[in-house]
């Protein structure tokens, strides 16, 4: 029996030393040790190298280190065990902190005083008040569901989307592909907190942007992207915010991570890059998270927050 801490591009150590003081003499290894594969029964992993699962024959669960499985359930050797997701309240504060910053600051219109500000112009601007805008999010899974909350909580009228109705206090509900046109029409700042999905992929494009309400929000409706970069086409995104389409755009995640150089997006004045730091997984609260997890489960005691194969997510 033990437990394999697979992080490939990052480094392991932290991770292995805290699941072996958490686990005390239960067996942890890292991608740097030898490693009796035929004896791993747990997998801590993120973005599994192509040859992660070879002599996992034993292999019992996959422990996911972030909130999406995407990477996961995309990889070809992918073997038929549970997988689990990580949830943690700390990364789900902090994607609503995230959410919040962004939506507040193209609210209040500080985007455009910041140019204001270096071309030294003094004009009085007034935003609508936070009534008259509504914040619509995209996924409401754990992340989006709190979020959607929070926003609501400033006043701001909140819709939702998601592929099944959801009912949250004060939030306004739309479910299923035939409601997004209805959702986006209503909806001056767009949040993306979806999974990625064959269904998902791409959905931040020029189809979805024309859906989007206009005449409420200085400027023009807003896209703020902290899900994953394979649902924006970021092509797109470049043409809408130098046409108008989108009057400013929030992005923490991108097609290729580390954004390329080469990129429009840096040097749009419209645009407000993060460099995928929207919600860092906590390593103390994750290691406490799955430690409880693998003990439980070796005690005999069902997995939680498990990954729906069949939904992606």
């Amino acid at each position: 029996m033990a437990l394999l801490v697979h992080l490939p591009g990052l480094d392991a150590s932290p991770w292995v030393e805290g699941f072996r003081r958490a686990l005390d003499g239960y067996p942890v290894y890292g991608d740097d040790d030898i490693v009796p594969r035929s004896e791993v029964r747990y997998l801590f992993a993120w973005k599994p190298a192509p040859d992660a699962f070879e002599g996992l024959d034993n292999l019992k669960a996959i422990f996911s280190l972030g909130a999406g499985v995407d990477a996961l359930l995309r990889h070809p050797n992918l073997p038929d065990v549970p997988i689990v997701r990580f949830v943690d309240a700390d990364m789900t504060q902090s994607m609503s902190d995230y959410v919040i910053a962004q939506v507040t600051m193209h609210h209040r219109l500080i985007s455009r005083y910041q140019a204001h500000q270096r071309a030294k112009v003094w004009t009085q601007l007034y935003p609508p008040p936070a009534t008259d805008i509504a914040v619509g999010i995209m996924g409401l899974g754990v992340l989006g569901e709190d979020a959607a909350r929070k926003i609501k909580m400033l006043g701001f009228t909140v819709n939702g989307w998601s592929r099944t109705p959801k009912s949250i206090g004060g939030v306004v509900s739309f479910a299923g592909a035939e409601s997004v046109p209805d959702f986006l029409a209503a909806t001056d700042i767009l949040v993306n907190l979806l999974p990625l999905t064959e269904e998902t992929r791409g959905i931040l494009n020029t189809k979805t942007f024309k859906g989007l309400r206009r005449g409420k929000l200085p400027g023009g409706p807003v896209v703020v992207n902290a899900a994953r970069g394979g649902h924006q086409v970021e092509a797109d995104i470049v043409a809408a915010l130098e046409d108008g389409t989108l009057g400013a755009a929030s992005l923490d995640v991108f097609e290729i991570e580390p954004l390329p150089k080469t990129s429009p997006l840096w040097t749009l004045p419209n645009c407000y890059i993060t460099p995928h730091i929207a919600a860092v997984s906590n390593e103390a609260n994750g290691v406490r998270y799955f430690s409880e997890m693998l003990t439980a489960h070796e005690r005999g005691e069902p997995l939680a927050n498990l990954v729906d194969r069949g939904r992606g997510y």
